[in-house]
Parts: structure tokens; sequence; C-alpha cells
């Protein structure tokens, strides 16, 4: 049962029991004091206390900015049924959804009026203080395609329903999200030539109908959206026989959809599908009944693609920044009309940018998470902006599944955990699933100590296609592999299969007297089945930033461990620019950071040796970047296991 049906039975909502579309329950929460931290082996450790921290691990010494919300400022889910409206609306969105004329249901004395736009649309994230890429739009008034870092002549671009355009392509040419480049770079007069030269050979191309990659329902929401909202800058150029051609693809565009949205390829096709059809119904003639039908799908759609701690579930930044993206161009038509828009937008808005936030390090960036790419700090800035909502970052994410922790000296740089502590996501929802459950991303002011490779969405620009699943792979994050196997399977075409099905997760907060950190603790069982084990990682970070202490166990599925002994990979990616160096004992290395500080990585236990092996890394324009990784090697007992380690800042 999603979002919405559990609104419209009176069920809660927020509680933290695993759902029908597999976020996870809140786990044990009892304190697992019998997997305290193994760490008398380091100089000057001292035993913890545990102490249950009733708020999910706000403590006054953490950093005020990754607080929780206040109570008094969190927001409650709105009901995402249908809007209650009068008999004459529910009446027209019934007609509607039965296929009468739009125009027969507004005025059925008069001929059908002429397509034209109502109005002129003016979305914040649009121009040179949107969420464009300038570089990408200074490379179309060139004559080029710029995505990803890989340049295409637009001269030689095919974009009919034969040509083989890589995803990254595809998205950027199908969904016309180059228009936001294109405005980003230079005013409208200076740009409506070239965006009638593609839009003419696109629309040649791609005759209404015509089957390929252009017609899913996600792409022509995606267009028909970026048509309304840039309609500008393609029907003010030195073309006027565009202008015609452009509004009946408009029109046709919409009663595709109709059509097509309750068939959309997923969740969040369908809610992209159901916002373009609301946006159509906004800017069109004789559009009351397809209004009032879209907002009921849009609602629905909104309740089914979202998870309750505003989240969305395919667990992917990328795509949680196209739901805010998305709500905020509606709104812009709305305004545009000057209507109200539906108060779920704004509720479901102020629910989509905490969790977004929480995946921030230091440096402004996003994380490396489920296909991502460490997306620059300035298009997040800008979305936010443009969303209008002003919140802190959600600590504690348990159905999205990402956890954050924070800690920082009076003065000084802040440091910054990100923990996977969730299943990937489910088969239905997965885009680029990853097999990421228990990895981590770890930061300290503007530098990235540990980092995931991420970029799998990317693969086809200058991510090579080959090795788009490997970057998917449990090997290329942060978290321990198994017998060089992932935790969850990895599939062509962005899908997963079986593997992590639970996730057990607390927090607390430890405070030994002297010092405090949070403690974020997490079991996933995609190992038992094939190797009997369990895998539990334990993360401590000390509230002054400068010390993550974590510890991976395995654990018997069953009451009796399996004989003989398995192979362990414990892998840290360590981010760009930063030397290493071993120490001769092998238990430990240097990290030596471009900001002149310098860190400690030490293992406890006795077993496995460290290592340094090659590794990439996907920055936030779609370059891969080499890196080196550090790895804990070696052969365990099937019957289980504990390693360990330390990681700190000296000096």
């Amino acid at each position: 049962m999603g979002r919405a049906e559990r609104a419209r039975s009176g069920e809660a909502v927020s509680g933290p029991a695993r759902g029908e579309d597999g976020r996870d329950g809140a786990g044990d929460e009892k304190s697992r004091a019998q997997s305290a931290f193994p760490f008398d082996d380091f100089e000057g450790s001292e035993p913890h206390a545990l102490v249950a921290d009733p708020v999910g691990g706000r403590d006054a010494g953490f950093a005020d900015d990754t607080a929780q919300i206040e109570p008094s400022r969190a927001l409650a889910l709105a009901d995402f049924a249908p809007p209650r409206t009068g008999p004459l609306d529910a009446m027209l969105r019934w007609a509607y959804r039965v296929g009468i004329s739009p125009t027969l249901l507004a005025s059925p004395l008069r001929k059908p009026a002429k397509p034209r736009l109502l109005a002129t649309v003016q979305s914040p994230l649009s121009g040179e203080s949107g969420i464009g890429e300038r570089g990408a739009g200074m490379a179309l008034r060139a004559g080029h395609f710029l995505v990803n870092g890989v340049r295409a002549p637009i001269a030689q671009m095919e974009f009919g329903p034969a040509a083989r355009l890589t995803p990254p392509f595809a998205r950027r040419v199908h969904g016309f999200g180059w228009l936001r480049d294109l405005s980003a770079c230079a005013p409208r007069e200076q740009c409506a030539a070239v965006a009638e030269r593609i839009l003419g050979a696109w629309l040649d191309a791609n005759p209404q109908g015509t089957k390929g990659p252009a017609w899913t329902v996600e792409r022509a929401g995606q267009r028909l959206i970026a048509w309304l909202v840039h309609a500008p800058f393609l029907l003010a150029g030195e073309q006027p026989a565009l202008r015609p051609q452009l509004l009946e693809a408009m029109v046709q565009t919409a009663r595709w959809l109709d059509r097509h949205v309750e068939s959309a390829e997923d969740r969040f096709g369908a809610l992209t599908g159901w916002c373009a059809i609301v946006a159509a119904g906004l800017l069109l003639p004789d559009g009351r009944a397809r209004r009032v039908y879209g907002e009921a799908g849009m609602l629905h759609a909104l309740g089914e693609a979202v998870s309750d701690d505003g989240g969305v579930l395919s667990r992917s930044p990328l795509a949680q920044m196209d739901a805010i993206a998305l709500l905020v161009d509606l709104t812009a038509c709305y305004d545009a009309v000057g209507r109200t828009p539906p108060p779920a937008i704004e509720a479901m808005l102020g629910l989509l940018v905490p969790p977004l936030l929480a995946l921030r390090h230091g440096d402004g960036g996003l994380g490396s998470w489920q296909g991502a790419a460490a997306t620059p700090a300035a298009a997040v800035e800008a979305l936010i902006a443009a969303s209008g909502v002003r919140a802190r970052p959600a600590r504690d994410c348990r159905q999205w599944g990402y956890q954050l922790a924070s800690g920082q000296i009076s003065g000084g740089a802040r440091s910054v955990l990100q923990f996977d502590a969730a299943p990937p996501p489910r088969p239905r929802h997965a885009r680029f699933g990853c097999a990421s459950t228990l990895a981590f991303e770890f930061s300290h002011g503007d530098q990235r100590i540990v980092v995931n490779c991420g970029g799998a969405e990317l693969a086809g620009g200058q991510v090579p296609v080959r090795i788009e699943q490997g970057l998917r792979a449990t090997a290329a994050h942060s978290t321990l592999v198994l017998d060089d196997a992932n935790s969850t399977a990895i599939l062509i075409k962005g899908q997963i299969g079986k593997g992590v099905e639970e996730v057990d997760f607390t927090r607390s907060l430890v405070d030994s007297g002297k010092r405090k950190a949070e403690r974020l603790e997490a079991s996933h069982d995609g190992y038992a089945s094939r190797f009997g084990l369990i895998h539990r990682r334990i993360l401590m970070l000390s509230s002054d930033g400068g010390e993550l202490r974590g510890e991976d166990i395995l654990e018997p599925a069953k009451k009796r461990g399996q004989r003989g002994k398995i192979g362990f990979a414990i892998r840290f990616h360590i981010g760009p620019h930063i030397e290493l160096m071993l120490a001769e004992d092998r238990r430990g290395a240097g990290l030596a950071l471009p900001d002149g500080s310098y860190w400690q990585l030490r293992l406890g236990g006795v077993e496995g040796e460290l290592g340094i092996e090659e590794s990439l890394w996907v920055d936030g324009e779609g370059r891969p970047q080499p890196i080196q990784q550090l790895v804990v090697e070696g052969l365990t007992s099937r019957g289980g296991g504990s390693f360990p380690w330390l990681l700190k800042k000296m000096g």
C-alpha cells in the first residue's frame, strides 16, 4: 500500500515499519551492548557508555545546521488523495477520463479554440540564476551539444527514433533539457535562432505517434514541460512557420500523455507525465477538464513515488533533484495563470528538500549514491533557492535510507558522514540500482576523504558504457565485500536482482565523559543465503569530527556457523588529490590532504593486511578521475569475524 492509499484510509504513514515498497523499519531499538566497539587495541581508547538518543542523534555538541527540524517546524504529511472539489469538477474529471473532448466539456456550442499559450511562464530554474549549465549553453550557440563533457555537433545529430543515442544524450535531447542550458548562457534574443534550429530538426524527425526512445511517458512529460516553460525561446525567433507546428506538437503530446500516462515505466515516470498534463491544462485553451483530471493523477503519483520521509523510491539523488525541479516548474505554471497550486505541492517540496540536504558534503556538493556522481554545489544551491524551502538536513531518513552524522570544533572545519543504511531500491523503482548497502562517505571541510566511485547514471558521456555495471557493484563502494561478490545482484539496464532484503539500523549518542560521539549501527542479510553470514557495520563519529571509528562484523546467519574460511575485502575509496603512504607493518596508512592536514587509518584486530589499489571517482562534471583505494584483504572464518579500524586526524 502506497502513501496515497494509506492517507486515504487513515492509516499512519510515518512509522518505521518496512512497507510494500521496500523501505526498512527502524530495526531493533534496544542497545546492542554485545556488539560494543572492541577498540582496546588503540592507544588512548576509553570505554564508552551507550546513551539512547531519543531524537535520532541530535545533541548540543553537534553542528546546528545538521540538527533535526524542531517539532514546531516539522512538516505534517499532506493528504495525497484527489483534491476535494465541487460536483462540477468531479464530473469534469470523470468525463475527461472516459475520453470526452475537452472542447466539448468547456464550451459545447462553439468551435474548438486554436492552439495558443494562455500565459508566459517565469520559472526560477531558468535564466542565469537557474540550474542550467552555462558551458553547455555556450557550446550550443557554437554548434555543439555538450553532455557530461562530450561534444556532439548539432549538424550531425540524429534526432529520429532509429538514432542510437547514449542515455545521457537521449535524456538531454529528447527531454529538451538543453533549453535550460541555453537560457543560462545569454539573453533570449541571442539564443532563439539556435533553439529554433534544434526544435525544427527534432519535430521533422519525430512526427506524432512515432515510437522510439522519445516516446516514453517520462521523456514526453519532460519535453512538454520544457516547451511550455521555455516557449519564448521557441516562438519568438525568425521562423514564423515553426510557431503553429510547435503549438500543434504541444497539443498532440498532451493528448498522447492523456492516453499513455497510466502505462508509465515506473512511478517517477508517471509523476513526470502527470505534471506535464497539469501544466498543459493550465496553459493551453479549454484546459479546465484536463487540469482537474491531471491534478488528481499528479497527487496520487506524488504519494506513490516518494517515501514517507521525503526520499524518492529510486533512492537516487539525481532523481530527488528532478522531482524538486518538476514541482518548481509546475508551481511557476500555476503562478503564470494566477492560480494557487494544490497545498500538497508545497508540502511535498518541504518533504523533498531536507533529505537532499542530508547528502551534501562540506564542499556543498552531493555524495555519490545510486548511480549519481558528485553533483556540484552550484547546481544544488540554485535548485534549493528556487524551491523556496528553508530547512535543515534530515539526519535520520529510515525509509530513504541515508543517515547523516557530523561533528565540528567551534570555529573549525565540519566533518560529514553519510551512511547507506537501507536495501537497494526495489527492482520496479531502480534506475541505476547499486549494491551499496552499508557503504559510507566521509568529508572534512571541503575535502572528500572517503568516497564511492559513483557516476553509473552518466555512463555514455565521458564515463564508458562498458564500466557502468562495475560502477554499481559493491566493490565500487566503501564497504565490505565477501568473496568478490555483490551484496545485491547487479543486472543490465540499471536493474538489480536478489540480495539485501532486510537492514536493521539503530543510532545513539555515546558519552564517555571526556568525549561525545554519534554511533550508527546497521546490518544486512545480502550474504546470508550464499555464505551464511550477516554483515554488521558500526560507525562512530566524534563530536569534533576528527575521529571516525568503525567496525565491520561478520556474524553467522544461523545459530551454528559454517566451517572453513572465506575471502573478504574492506574497501575505502579515497577522495581526489589525497596522497597515501602505507605503514611498514601494513596495519595502517597515512593520508596527506591538499589543505596540509594529515589523517591516519589504523586497523585493529589481527586479521587482514592493508594495501593500496587503483580506483576512479566520477566528479560533478561527469569526468572519471583516477584515485586510489585502501583495501583490507584476507581470509576469515565462515563462523564470523570482527574487523575494527580507526580514521583519525593527526596533530
